[in-house]
């Protein structure tokens, strides 16, 4: 058996940030998985419709894979990233970089990994490998997903090699720290204002705050819109509370990074954000609960309340947004 060592996992929720400080504490970089979240501009908002769709998503966050390179960008480490159509050379990608003594990063849809608990294609999943032998691989993967982990070489390589929606090709990654990277806390400021950018001026009407009031008039629809209410309502509302997000559509993690963010600088607009998104928090979570009544029970009451708390939800994040774009002036 092969093994990199000191890989410690901790109880984090979200895979890619998981796998990011998997990779970075290897090398030296110690950072709290809010942090990782945060620095790399992780938070978002999508909601998405089509004729094609069985039912519409709600996304909290950036497209897969964006968070990590935001990171690498703000901080200024070196993120090497290896594709392939080949599903030898991509295990030959894993194995040097494995037996060189790094932990890597995968991209790999989870539905085929024998350990995943929910049975559902997403090819956006990353996580971090830093084992094998001859029949598994030994993985880090979130909490939720049982933290250190296997799964079969056969299994890995289905996951590796799917194809759909947010899959890569073999997408395999390692990072590296120079000497002289900027401090993580002198970057806070620059994440922060990229992401309020992001967030206050969407390109589309789908996206940011624009896009969580266009899902407030859109869910009242829902128990029209679905062929199964009672699945498709409550299966949405898990998603945004436990697929990997941390809880409330993963605004409890930048609530956290905010937090953190205030230990480190003193400012008013810090202070705000903090305060707004420790609202938007709550009412998340509380979104979610009404999407799982109207399901279970048929009334479209609860939606017609989740989409006056969705109206209120654009507003809140809008002006914490507005207050933290405020910090670079």
């Amino acid at each position: 058996m092969t093994t990199v060592t000191g890989i410690t996992p901790r109880p984090t929720h979200h895979c890619e940030t998981t796998t990011l400080g998997v990779l970075l504490r290897h090398q030296g970089v110690d950072l709290s998985e809010p942090m990782l979240f945060g620095l790399g501009r992780g938070l978002s908002f999508i909601y998405w419709d089509s004729k094609n769709m069985g039912f519409p998503f709600l996304g909290g966050r950036v497209k897969p894979f964006e968070l990590t390179r935001n990171l690498a960008d703000v901080l200024g480490f070196e993120l090497r990233v290896r594709e392939t159509t080949s599903p030898r050379k991509a295990w030959a990608n894993v194995v040097e970089d494995i037996d060189g003594g790094r932990p890597v990063g995968l991209q790999l849809d989870s539905f085929h990994l024998e350990y995943f608990t929910a049975k559902v294609h997403f090819g956006g999943h990353v996580v971090a490998m830093y084992g094998y032998d001859d029949q598994v691989a030994h993985l880090v993967d979130t909490e939720q997903q049982g933290g250190a982990v296997s799964t079969g070489l056969d299994s890995l390589a289905l996951a590796r090699a799917a194809r759909g929606p947010m899959a890569a090709r073999h997408r395999s990654f390692t990072v590296a720290v120079p000497q002289g990277m900027p401090a993580p806390h002198t970057r806070i400021v620059p994440a922060l204002a990229g992401c309020a950018r992001a967030f206050l001026h969407p390109p589309i009407a789908n996206l940011g705050h624009r896009g969580i009031d266009k899902a407030g008039k859109a869910v009242r629809t829902w128990l029209r819109r679905s062929d199964d209410p009672g699945r498709d309502l409550p299966q949405t509302a898990l998603l945004m509370e436990r697929a990997g997000t941390g809880g409330a559509l993963f605004r409890n993690l930048y609530r956290d990074f905010l937090a953190e963010c205030g230990q480190l600088l003193d400012s008013e607009h810090l202070r705000t954000g903090h305060r707004l998104y420790t609202e938007a928090a709550v009412l998340w979570t509380e979104v979610a609960a009404l999407i799982t009544e109207a399901g279970e029970s048929g009334e479209e009451q609860y939606l017609v309340q989740a989409g006056a708390a969705l109206h209120e939800l654009a507003r809140i994040e809008r002006e914490a947004m507005e207050a933290l774009s405020r910090l670079e002036s």
